[in-house]
């Protein structure tokens, strides 16, 4: 039997928790607060797994938690939030909790998560600690409640303690450079500097005495001797944008220092140490460029230690609404104006707009709406993509939407009554998912299988639709 402690100030939600396990199987003990917590890990030994709330009432989870590690507590803990925080779910995995996970919780996840750390409960070793853990979390501009970016504030929580090279796949706009400042700024390389390259930008020449310096003499116009930016960030990071621009010839100057730890300045014999972690970023597919034979296939998995995918803003218009503030913020100030906020019609006309720029389009549109408003609230006329945006596109969506409602009001209100009775409250959330699952499962089916059709006529990345298939079994 696995024995589990859920610390939980709503005893109602902690005790459904409960009831979704197996009672032969899972034994749970109570907390309504996390001060006791450590003090009862101690007393019971045979705590498999912990699930901790962020929001107690007196003191916050992430305090708990740390004060948890700092006492060599080895119980793995599974960190959930009622209120989804890329702040909050990057910090708990970079002070080491197991999983981040928000309500309402998917029911398959949640079980499937507590048993995988009761497995690793039986194989985990005391962690080495580092000055990183003590230091305030540093997001710069990572904005956004949409699980993608939650999972990518997990997933910089839990890579920026290590030194791994990085690789962040994206469209341009995306805000990779973002991820990128994010990793460094919550590593041990922090008081270092974190030095960034435009390999696109420059000729093969110029790449290459920009990375790794140049002897005086070494060609014409080297007057004196440049240190590269290898050597200037010694210590901290160097992130690489558009690495598959990079000449092969650079690339295999670049795996000598991910092999070595050397470089050679152009027009030198010297070999000269360097300590540098490199975070990597492209906008095209390094899989095609290996097939092609413009890049070299050691470098991509030398590279790919981690990999990071951005997806782009069309995949996550929730966070619109969130973006636009942080820029109204930025920009009102700057251009003079006391902006409030934006209206609702305009919000609804930036959500229809697929922004083949990205998050960069949106800050622009957003600046010059700034410039061009009237009042202190953004309307759509503001913005410079309004007479881009079809209306004849809503009307034929809402035509078809009335449609759809007729269906589905003829399969949910036959089964209302039992939905009320069985779902506790959760209905929204129970159909969503299941409607989810229903489409993803049925799509899948029609197009034989094939991910990328599925995730193409969807309208989602291949990763969130492999987190789908993942997240609900569908086989």
């Amino acid at each position: 039997m696995k024995n589990i402690l859920i610390v939980d100030d709503d005893t109602e939600v902690a005790r459904s928790l409960a009831n979704l396990f197996d009672s032969e199987r899972y034994r749970f003990y109570f907390l309504e607060d996390g001060p006791r917590m450590v003090e009862f890990l101690n007393e019971h030994k045979d705590v498999d797994a912990a699930l901790l709330d962020v929001n107690l009432p007196t003191v916050s989870g992430l305090d708990i938690l740390k004060k948890c590690k700092d006492n060599d507590i080895n119980v793995p803990i599974i960190m959930i939030s009622g209120r989804v925080s890329t702040a909050n779910a990057m910090e708990a995995m970079r002070e080491g909790a197991f999983e981040y996970l928000a309500k309402p919780f998917e029911i398959q996840k949640l079980i499937d998560t507590v048993n995988k750390a009761c497995v690793h409960r039986t194989q985990k070793s005391k962690a080495i600690k580092d000055d990183a853990e003590t230091q305030p979390l540093v997001l710069d501009e990572i904005i956004g409640t949409s699980p993608e970016i939650v999972e990518i504030a997990k997933l910089i929580g839990q890579v920026a303690k290590s030194d791994a090279a990085v690789l962040i796949f994206g469209e341009s706009g995306t805000g990779k450079e973002l991820v990128a400042r994010a990793i460094h700024r919550n590593s041990r390389r922090r008081n270092k500097p974190c030095l960034s390259v435009n390999c696109a930008a420059l000729a093969e020449t110029l790449l290459e005495s920009e990375l790794f310096g140049h002897e005086k003499g070494a060609f014409t116009g080297a007057y004196y001797k440049r240190l590269g930016k290898f050597e200037q960030a010694n210590g901290g990071t160097i992130f690489l944008d558009e690495i598959a621009d990079m000449s092969t010839m650079t690339q295999s100057k670049l795996l000598r220092v991910l092999q070595e730890k050397k470089i050679e300045r152009v027009g030198g014999n010297d070999s000269i140490d360097v300590d540098v972690r490199i975070v990597a970023a492209t906008n095209k597919s390094l899989v095609q460029c290996m097939k092609e034979g413009s890049f070299r296939v050691d470098l991509f998995y030398r590279l790919k230690v981690v990999s990071i995918y951005m997806p782009p803003l069309r995949e996550r218009k929730g966070d619109i609404p969130l973006l636009v503030d942080h820029f109204i913020t930025k920009y009102s100030e700057k251009v003079g104006k006391e902006i409030r906020g934006i209206s609702a019609d305009a919000i609804k006309m930036l959500a229809k707009y697929p922004w083949p720029g990205n998050i960069r389009e949106l800050e622009n549109n957003v600046q010059t709406a700034c410039v061009m408003s009237k009042d202190d609230t953004l309307h759509s006329d503001d913005f410079p993509i309004h007479t881009e945006v079809d209306s004849k596109i809503e009307i034929n969506l809402d035509t078809l939407q009335d449609d759809y409602i007729d269906i589905f009001s003829k399969i949910i209100e036959p089964v209302l009554p039992k939905l009320i009775n069985n779902s506790e409250g959760k209905i929204y959330y129970f159909l969503e998912s299941a409607l989810e699952k229903a489409l993803i499962a049925a799509c899948l089916k029609y197009f034989g299988s094939n991910q990328v059709k599925t995730s193409e006529m969807l309208g989602i990345s291949r990763n969130t639709l492999r987190d789908r298939i993942s997240r609900y079994s569908i086989y």
